[in-house]
C-alpha cells in the first residue's frame, strides 16, 4: 500500500520496496528512496534539408499503394540520454515533425501543428487522443534514420497517423508507432467534429492500410490510485517551455512525468520497448500533478507497468499509460 505524505523534497517515492519475487537483474530487494525531478530536456530538430539530400519527399509506395511521406533525421548529441541512445522523446518529436511536414509537402499546411485553411477559419487544432509505440532498437548519436509517415481513416471524427522509423542504410525497422487525432476548438477548448470542408482538404491523402500496431490494450489500461500504485512522484509542475503553440503542455512532455515514477533500478538496467498512452485531458501552465506507477507483470526479466498522471488538487486524470521494459544488452 502506498500513501501520500508530506516531504521536504519536490518529488519523492514514499516507502516502496520492489517485490522480491521479480528479478530485475540485481541482487535482492532495493528500496526506492528518491526521484530525480530536474525538469525536461527541451529537444529541437535542427535538420534543414538541402537541395541535394532529398530528405523531404512524398512517394507512392508499391506496398501501400498510396502516399507515404519520408524524412531523414540525424541523431544529435543533445538528443541522446544516459544510455548514449536517442530518447523516446526524441523519437516522438521526429514523428510529430514528420506529420507536420507531411501536410506541408501536400501544400495544405497553413500554420500551427498541421492546421489547414479550413481549420484556421473555424479556430480548430489537432489534439492527440492516444499514442502507441514499439521500439526494437534505439539509434545512437550521428546515426541517420528515416521516418515514414502516412494518414489513415479512424472513424468519422478522427484520423490516424502511422509511422515507421528505419535505419537509413539498411532500412531495418527500428520503431513503429500510431496515434489517434481529433480536432479541438482552441477558443472553447472543446472537442469538435471534423467539418466536411476540412476533411476534403486531406482525405484524398489517406492510405488504406492495416494499423501498424494493435491498439486494443490502450482501452484496457486501468485507473490507478494512491492505494493501488506502487510508486508515486508528487508536485510535478509544467514550465513555460513545456507549452506548445496551442498553449497547453506538449504530449511529448508527458513522457518525462511518466518516467519520473519508474524505479531507478529499472531505468538503469532496462530499456523502454513499448508504450501505450491514452490522453484524457489537456494540461496547462498552472497545473500541479502526481505521477503514479504500478507493476502489472514480469516475465523473464521483462517488466510492465501501469501509469497515471493526475491533477494534484482534484485528482482529475490527465493520462493513463502502460510501459514495457526489456533488460539492456
Amino acid at each position: 500500500m502506498v500513501t501520500l505524505g508530506t516531504s521536504s523534497t519536490l518529488c519523492s517515492f514514499i516507502g516502496v520496496m520492489l517485490p522480491q519475487q521479480i528479478n530485475f537483474g540485481y541482487r535482492g530487494k532495493q528500496e526506492v528512496k528518491h526521484a530525480r525531478c530536474g525538469g525536461f530536456q527541451i529537444k529541437a530538430n535542427v535538420k534543414t534539408p538541402n537541395k541535394d539530400d532529398n530528405s523531404l519527399r512524398v512517394t507512392t509506395s508499391s506496398t501501400l499503394d498510396d502516399f507515404v511521406f519520408r524524412q531523414n533525421f540525424t541523431i544529435k548529441s543533445y538528443e541522446v540520454g544516459a544510455n548514449e541512445k536517442a530518447s523516446i522523446e526524441t523519437l516522438m518529436n521526429y514523428f510529430q515533425d514528420s506529420a507536420i511536414n507531411h501536410f506541408k509537402t501536400f501544400g495544405i499546411h497553413r500554420g500551427g501543428f498541421g492546421s489547414t485553411e479550413e481549420m484556421i477559419k473555424r479556430n480548430l487544432i489537432w489534439v492527440f487522443t492516444h499514442m502507441r509505440i514499439e521500439t526494437y532498437r534505439y539509434p545512437v548519436c550521428d546515426e541517420v534514420v528515416q521516418v515514414e509517415a502516412w494518414m489513415s481513416v479512424a472513424g468519422k471524427n478522427a484520423v490516424r497517423w502511422n509511422w515507421l522509423l528505419r535505419d537509413s542504410k539498411t532500412y531495418q525497422v527500428l520503431s513503429k508507432a500510431s496515434s489517434g487525432c481529433v480536432m479541438m476548438n482552441k477558443l472553447t477548448r472543446k472537442l469538435s467534429k471534423i467539418p466536411e470542408e476540412a476533411r476534403r482538404e486531406f482525405e484524398s491523402y489517406f492510405v488504406n492500410s492495416s494499423r501498424m500496431i494493435p491498439e486494443d490494450d490502450i482501452k484496457n489500461i486501468p485507473k490507478l490510485n494512491v492505494i493501488t500504485a506502487d510508486y508515486i512522484c508528487t508536485d510535478l509542475k509544467p514550465r513555460w517551455n513545456d507549452l506548445d503553440i496551442n498553449l497547453h503542455v506538449s504530449n511529448v512532455k508527458y513522457i518525462g512525468w511518466v518516467l519520473e515514477s519508474v524505479p531507478e533500478s529499472i531505468l538503469t538496467n532496462h530499456e523502454l520497448c513499448g508504450m501505450s498512452l491514452e490522453y484524457k485531458r489537456e494540461c496547462g501552465r498552472d497545473s500541479k500533478l502526481h505521477s503514479l506507477t504500478a507493476i502489472c507483470g514480469a516475465n523473464n526479466n521483462n517488466v510492465e507497468f501501469y501509469h497515471l498522471l493526475q491533477l494534484e488538487d482534484r485528482g482529475v486524470e490527465i493520462l493513463r499509460g502502460r510501459t514495457k521494459w526489456r533488460p539492456k544488452l
